[in-house]
């Protein structure tokens, strides 16, 4: 019986582990460029909205049960994963965030291409015996990973300060920049009615911050900020998009006019709507949101974590960053932008510039593409006068 001829596409095995937020939005975005360029990729993940959204892109998914953290469920979740791989057989796996880095080296150890990609390094986000601990397996782990993928400069410079000594990459993230964009002329409906004043206009400034309500993106800096805020600007409103841990913690502390948004299915709306956006960070690698406000046109003000000062261009950088737990002086930027509609309008047109040229997800897919192939394709020896010919899913994309 004849049998089909092995497919000679290399396989990428991506494996997320969280699924939401900025780690689940740049695993569907490499999904999507991969798939589009040819490659055959497999996710494996814990369910939940990224497996749907990998389904409707034609993926192959795996249901790979583990929890967010680690905890002593890890033996078992390893050993799952071992068993997983050995059943896609990759040519390389990707592992994105601190517990699928750890999850993954565990079950590969060295026996099959491996890239990691922390998103924020995991001994930054914790305190005490628990970011010692973590810094121990990152000094460890890195024997294990052949590429250690960075989203910034910052971010490298951070492991590399905490000797966590590896072979690194930076890429910096980006955005699907038409998905991202300022606002049609007509036609665009508001994402929310904001309450009138007594003379029946609209209530405005808006304020949007987009992030997972938890103690990483600050939130409740921005409320201890927002008194401020109104003492300049009472009319301003504060929506705050997303859901998390923490929300009924803020809820306890916000003032009663700021609106909670909840878990959006597109935040795009929400993005231009704003007359600023705002992202008060304990810490980062990268964040999306700030480049998804940017590509829709809007003005940011950040804290000055790893990765903002590379995502703005250096107008916004020198207007639009403040120090990390200072409300007054996140207060102080806001107050100071909103009070200037002539100048939001100029900082958010050249920030949509920048990110057209810096942070366009192509340019993103085809980095990662050019990492994958040095993986990949074996070096041509030193006597045999021609190089080996490139397959056509690692060649570099052709922008226009």
């Amino acid at each position: 019986m004849h049998q089909p001829a092995p497919d000679p596409r290399p396989r990428v095995l991506h494996l997320a582990q969280p699924v939401d937020g900025g780690v689940a939005r740049v695993v569907l975005d490499l999904t999507r460029a991969q798939l589009s360029a040819g490659l055959r990729v497999t996710v494996a993940c814990p369910g939940g909205e990224l497996a749907a959204g990998l389904r409707d892109l034609g993926a192959d998914v795996r249901d790979w049960r583990a929890g967010r953290a680690p905890g002593p469920g890890l033996p078992g979740e390893v050993r799952r994963l071992v068993r997983l791989i050995d059943d896609v057989r990759p040519a390389l796996v990707h592992a994105h965030s601190a517990k699928a880095g750890l999850a993954a080296r565990l079950a590969v150890r060295g026996r099959t291409p491996t890239v990691f990609q922390p998103h924020a390094w995991s001994f930054t986000a914790v305190g005490g015996l628990t970011a010692a601990l973590a810094l121990r397996w990152e000094r460890w782990g890195a024997r294990w990973a052949d590429r250690v993928v960075c989203v910034s400069e910052a971010e490298r410079t951070t492991g590399v300060r905490a000797g966590v000594h590896a072979a690194y990459t930076v890429i910096p993230n980006g955005i699907d920049t038409t998905s991202f964009s300022p606002a049609p002329a007509v036609g665009t409906p508001a994402p929310w009615h904001p309450p009138q004043t007594p003379d029946g206009t609209e209530a405005a400034p808006l304020v949007v911050c987009v992030g997972r309500l938890c103690r990483q993106k600050g939130q409740d800096v921005l409320l201890r900020a927002w008194e401020d805020v109104l003492h300049a600007l009472p009319r301003a409103r504060l929506v705050l998009v997303g859901d998390g841990p923490d929300r009924e913690a803020l809820r306890r502390q916000a003032h009663p006019g700021v609106h909670f948004a909840g878990a959006v299915t597109d935040v795009v709306p929400w993005y231009r709507a704003a007359d600023l956006v705002v992202l008060p960070s304990r810490w980062e690698g990268m964040a999306l949101a700030p480049l998804e406000a940017l590509g829709c046109g809007r003005p940011v003000v950040l804290t000055d974590v790893d990765g903002a000062r590379e995502s703005l261009p250096p107008a916004l950088a020198a207007r639009c960053l403040v120090p990390p737990e200072d409300p007054v002086a996140l207060a102080g930027a806001v107050t100071g932008l909103l009070s200037d509609p002539p100048l939001r309008a100029a900082l958010g047109a050249q920030g949509r510039r920048h990110v057209l040229s810096t942070h366009d997800v192509r340019h993103t897919a085809g980095r990662v593409a050019a990492l994958y192939r040095e993986l990949l394709v074996p070096a041509p020896a030193a006597d045999s006068g021609t190089a080996q010919p490139v397959p056509p899913e690692y060649r570099e994309p052709i922008h226009s």
